[in-house]
């Protein structure tokens, strides 16, 4: 005999969530997704007259499969001219550089690794009923030439880079490597613009003493960027901050230039809507844009094998990602996401993350009508010459 099932007279489906985002998929255009498949025919050749789904070419081209093709970020169009990256909405942008790295190197191999493992995705959400394919154009400019021996150069090749596609209009999304370049891509936005920027930065540490090992390394990003004269130390939120590995030369230099910190303690009794709401109130007092730096091990190292300097008690996926997408609501002029290290990571759930990170971003921004924003603080823009033409 059947268990006797209680019956919920007020319960309507249609009120759920997932019921009215399968409606909101039914109202998303899929001009792009045709036109891409078009295309994938057309520079892969039709496929065999054996198959039935005649949108199938012979050489992989596009999306699918996932496991197959040349590995872009999300499948994203390569852009070899980098002087053509103006035309797309946002750019990634690969940042191999480990240098910067007190305990365990492998962060150089992070945007291989996150570029990998984000043909996994699709550019639809559900939740969110968005479509990045069909609703902005996003493009994956390869990556910054860095110098391993030298981080000097290396901050210069990364701020050059970051500022050329900051003044294109394109919307810098920056996958390192260790979290030393934090500091040159924060400079290459403040040198295209005269407006000021604020930072939230997601971490379990405070990366913001001035030297480590007689160098500006992965501990220090936050000490010279604030000392940029459009981006100020009040206007610098750090969320997710403790733990035993925070060096009290960093907190000396915190209480000093009156940061923001909010540890986790702090963001369970906040709660993570309230938290990004202060987040959001602290970077944006007087400021015109607010750049975001994602950490990567600001989540629970159960969580992030693959990360250079792991530690226990961070954010779960959720906390973290839900944190994100709100402060990424009021509009952002750039993303980083660093200290992703694969050859610690298992079965690449670190880079999954990180991809993640990313797209939830670029999902939040598009579902804000915040994506193109930051276009309006650049009134400065870089212009850097390209080589010679090439018979």
């Amino acid at each position: 005999m059947q268990p006797r099932r209680q019956h919920h007279p007020d319960f309507d489906k249609l009120q759920l969530r997932g019921w009215k985002a399968a409606e909101k998929e039914g109202a998303l255009p899929s001009a792009a997704w045709e036109k891409e498949k078009a295309w994938a025919l057309r520079m892969g050749l039709t496929g065999s007259d054996s198959l039935t789904d005649k949108s199938i070419p012979t050489f992989a081209r596009g999306e699918l499969p996932h496991y197959a093709g040349i590995n872009t970020f999300l499948k994203a169009p390569y852009i070899e001219d980098v002087t053509k990256v103006g035309a797309y909405d946002a750019a990634v942008i690969g940042i191999p550089f480990d240098g910067g790295t007190t305990y365990r190197p492998g962060t150089r191999f992070g945007p291989q690794g996150v570029r990998k493992i984000s043909a996994l995705y699709t550019p639809y959400n559900y939740e969110m009923g968005v479509d990045l394919r069909e609703q902005m154009t996003l493009c994956d400019v390869g990556d910054i030439f860095t110098i391993p021996a030298n981080i000097e150069k290396t901050f210069d090749q990364i701020t050059r880079a970051v500022s050329h596609v900051a003044s294109s209009g394109a919307l810098p999304i920056m996958i390192g490597g260790d979290h030393s370049i934090g500091f040159p891509c924060v400079r290459g936005i403040a040198q295209c613009t005269s407006k000021r920027i604020g930072i939230v930065h997601f971490d379990r540490h405070i990366d913001i003493q001035e030297k480590d090992l007689d160098e500006r390394m992965h501990t220090t990003p936050w000490f010279h960027a604030t000392d940029l004269v459009n981006v100020p130390a009040v206007n610098l939120v750090q969320i997710g901050i403790g733990g035993w590995q925070v060096p009290r030369e960093g907190v000396e230099v915190a209480r000093e230039r009156n940061t923001n910190i909010f540890t986790m303690r702090d963001v369970e009794e906040l709660g993570l809507a309230e938290t990004a709401a202060r987040a959001l109130e602290l970077a944006w007092k007087d400021a015109d844009a607010v750049y975001i730096s994602f950490d990567i091990d600001s989540v629970d190292c159960g969580f992030v094998p693959g990360t250079g300097w792991p530690e226990p008690g961070g954010f779960l996926p959720r906390e973290a990602l839900e944190l994100v997408s709100l402060v990424a609501r009021e509009g952002i002029c750039g993303l980083e996401v660093v200290e992703v290290s694969p050859p610690y990571d298992c079965s690449d759930i670190t880079a999954l993350l990180a991809t993640r990170v990313i797209v939830d971003v670029l999902g939040t921004l598009v579902s804000h009508g915040k994506m193109g924003a930051h276009k309006a603080i650049i009134d400065k823009p870089v212009s850097i010459p390209a080589g010679p033409e090439v018979a």
